[in-house]
């Protein structure tokens, strides 16, 4: 499996570049792309077009203001596309869900394992408990460009599967009570926290607690290498990480 790394040069890129580098998996490097290369690396261009090769998918880990060319370019090339990325607006989430008609697309907010787990507990948690209060604090480095996380915005719309009537809050500030069909997102920044998300449910007698803590980038890694692998032989369509855990 060859793998085009889009944003070859950002601390995702540079984790997802060591394992391709390394052979794991039996994956290789087709190429890397990204806006900051200088041509030290012959392997790394600057624009996806410079690139006049052939990959079997794409691994993309760089901006989402992006996704208009990346998706073009995975149209006309006719490569599958792992898209990592997060923050993604209204107008690019529906360039990727039009894309996937054309082409195999696989999109995560958080390319955890542990994670997709986390997510389905919390869903079950809530059909389970649907008087229950629910909280969900996420917790990142203080370089993190988007607030919420995509991750805790994920967790909130598998949430509301059970919780339908749910609407999101993110902060609490002000003067009223909280609402019942509140789901309370709650984004902290500070020193070089990895990612932690945890999902509270609580109810006038209880409470639980589902919580994911990464120990290292490298777990992003493996999960977006097992994305594309997963990608490869498939026909278009919109997948996520749910359809690896069915798997």
């Amino acid at each position: 499996m060859k793998v085009l790394m889009n944003g070859a040069l950002g601390k995702m890129g540079a984790q997802i570049w060591t394992l391709l580098e390394s052979g794991k998996n039996g994956a290789q490097i087709a190429c890397g792309v990204d806006i900051n290369a200088d041509g030290s690396d012959p392997r790394i261009f600057k624009n996806l077009d410079d690139f006049q090769g052939k990959a079997d998918v794409i691994i993309d880990f760089s901006n989402h203001a992006c996704t208009k060319s990346l998706m073009e370019y995975a149209i006309r090339t006719n490569t599958p596309c792992v898209v990592a990325t997060t923050g993604q607006t209204a107008e690019e989430l529906e360039i990727i869900e039009n894309a996937s008609k054309k082409i195999a697309i696989f999109r995560s907010a958080n390319m955890s394992i542990g994670v997709a787990v986390l997510a389905d507990f919390a869903r079950r948690a809530a059909e389970l408990m649907p008087g229950a209060d629910i909280e969900i604090v996420e917790k990142h480095h203080n370089q993190k460009l988007d607030a919420p996380s995509g991750t805790a915005l994920m967790l909130a719309e598998e949430i509301k599967q059970a919780k339908t009537d749910a609407t999101f809050v993110c902060g609490r500030y002000g003067h009223q009570k909280r609402s019942p069909k509140e789901i309370g997102i709650h984004a902290l920044r500070m020193g070089s926290v990895i990612g932690e998300h945890e999902v509270i449910l609580a109810t006038p007698t209880e409470t639980i607690t589902l919580k994911h803590e990464a120990h290292t980038r490298a777990l992003f890694a493996d999960g977006a290498l097992v994305a594309a692998e997963f990608l490869v032989e498939k026909p278009a369509g919109l997948y996520t990480m749910k359809d690896i855990v069915a798997k």
